[in-house]
């Protein structure tokens, strides 16, 4: 099972280091976007955390079952409003499975890059088909490698730099992996936090998918079905489980 970088000493802290994420202009456009797809049904959620997509869709009256490898986060869930309608796996999501088939899967906020393998990630499409009812469709939105935007020669890209707080990216482009770096104050003191990811391109998942009896449905640039362009920054792709699978 894969190391568990989101224990107590992130989860406590979550909700709070990430809150533009939980911002109605970011979390509305993705809740219509998977409601709209599970039609009525049922919805997976790989990483559900600590229910940033999970609670809001669920009260759209869709079905929700999460997987997370984190206990402490699901016990933040736990406590919210509306979580005692959403069902947890504890496990990894690559390989843990749920006695239930859905109409959706999905994987938000570039999760499936905590999967730092190759073989992992192709697991974890291989893991949601044999999750997806006929015609069902997985979901993952994640940004697209920075490589391009990489000064010639450097391997390091800062995504946050503010008197409270520096962010940045250690690439080891051969190994198609990085480092995500988190420095911070807190108390007067130097918090630090570091995790592992394998950075993924469309095409590869694309091809994943067909490996695991999928295709291509659609592909936008954001939740609002912004057209997906070469000047990108991330994309939200959908595929379409076949009813032959």
């Amino acid at each position: 099972m894969p190391k568990n970088y989101f224990g107590e000493r992130v989860a406590e802290r979550y909700d709070e280091t990430s809150a533009d994420m939980f911002d109605p202009a970011k979390v509305d456009p993705a809740v219509e976007f998977l409601a709209q797809l599970a039609s009525g049904g049922s919805a997976l959620e790989l990483g559900i955390g600590t229910g940033r997509i999970a609670l809001p869709l669920a009260q759209r009256g869709i079905r929700v079952h999460g997987i997370d490898l984190s206990e402490a986060m699901v016990a933040r869930l736990r406590k919210k409003p509306g979580a005692d309608q959403i069902g947890v796996t504890i496990g990894d999501f690559a390989t843990a499975t749920v006695e239930e088939r859905f109409s959706v899967a999905y994987l938000v906020f570039n999760t499936i890059e905590n999967l730092t393998s190759q073989d992992e990630q192709v697991a974890c499409f291989q893991n949601v088909a044999a999750h997806l009812q006929p015609g069902g469709c997985f979901v993952i939105e994640v940004g697209i490698p920075d490589l391009q935007r990489l000064p010639a020669g450097e391997t390091v890209r800062p995504f946050t730099v503010t008197p409270e707080r520096l962010g940045f990216d250690e690439y080891d482009i051969a190994a198609q992996g990085l480092i995500s770096h988190h420095y911070w104050i807190e108390d007067g003191k130097l918090e630090v936090f570091a995790a592992p990811f394998r950075y993924v391109w469309p095409a590869e998942l694309d091809l994943m998918a067909r490996l695991a009896g999928m295709s291509l449905r659609e592909r936008w640039s954001g939740w609002n079905r912004e057209p997906f362009t070469s000047d990108s920054r991330q994309h939200v792709s959908v595929w379409e489980k076949r009813a032959s699978e």
